[in-house]
């Protein structure tokens, strides 16, 4: 069954397959580091709330742009817009300002989904969301690789520059207070990250998974890893096989990509799980 993909990888009029695959492999990188920050410091619901936003900035854009001629404001730079807005809300409102957290990632999750569907009903004409609710790895373009390479790039020097501070903040933020640590600033640059990587990530998976490429791949990993930068790796390195497998399978049977991978990153977690628990 992969033998047939790797040829097909092989065949020079496949280049959209191998372009596919080489943003996956960099889609990898983001996911297994900002997943076990995610995973870490217990914000899976926060993701998922910025990840529902970005439908209200996609909708948002799409309604600037056919509506009131903003040409220059396409889905993407909606969509990211959107998810820092969310991210602002839930870290300073939410978490600064002492309000009950998970209440306003709630509201912020059903608000931006709700924004995004009136003003698609606003915008006149037919858009097809699917690949962005979920994704479509195949419909990437060198562009999207680009954005993507440069995003790891900006991960990786974060996560080396501020590794401690961030260790300080996601196990014991009392003790990174105690010792002067910036809390707020770090907790809200990670979210600022977690942001950007959901956003250009739902090209990969679709706003609907986006979520559970962030969380399976660090969760699973967390159940061998006793470091941070341990999880890291093994975040990565199973992200980029449930992405490499999940591309395989569903180029083979002709399945959707998104939802493929997300079944074999659900599968790898739960074989994890059943392993730990016998070995227990």
């Amino acid at each position: 069954m992969m033998s047939d993909f790797f040829t097909a990888l092989a065949d020079p009029g496949n280049t959209f397959l191998r372009l596919a695959l080489a943003v996956g492999l960099a889609s990898s990188i983001a996911f297994g580091v900002i997943g076990t920050y995610v995973v870490s410091r217990r914000i899976s619901y926060l993701a998922g709330a910025v990840s529902h936003c970005v439908l209200g900035g996609i909708g948002a854009a799409l309604w600037l742009e056919t509506v009131c001629q903003v040409k220059w404001l396409d889905p993407l730079a909606g969509a990211l817009i959107a998810a820092l807005i969310a991210t602002f809300i839930i870290g300073h409102f939410g978490h600064k300002k002492g309000q009950r957290e998970e209440t306003m990632i709630g509201a912020t999750w059903a608000i931006g989904m709700a924004l995004g569907i009136i003003f698609i009903d606003l915008t006149p004409g037919y858009f097809n969301l699917t690949s962005y609710l979920f994704g479509d790895i195949l419909l990437v373009s060198n562009r999207d690789l680009l954005r993507i390479l440069v995003l790891d790039v900006i991960i990786l020097l974060f996560a080396s520059g501020c590794y401690h501070q961030i260790l300080a903040v996601c196990f014991d933020e009392e003790f990174a207070r105690l010792r002067g640590i910036r809390v707020d600033f770090y907790y809200q640059a990670l979210l600022g990250l977690t942001a950007v990587t959901v956003v250009l990530m739902v090209r990969v998976v679709g706003i609907v998974m986006v979520i559970a490429m962030l969380t399976l791949p660090a969760a699973t990993a967390a159940l061998f890893a006793r470091r941070l930068f341990e999880m890291m790796l093994l975040a990565v390195f199973f992200a980029a096989m449930a992405i490499v497998i999940g591309l395989g399978i569903s180029y083979q049977y002709s399945l959707s990509s998104g939802p493929v991978i997300i079944l074999v990153a659900g599968l790898f977690y739960f074989l994890a799980t059943a392993c730990k628990t016998r070995q227990t």
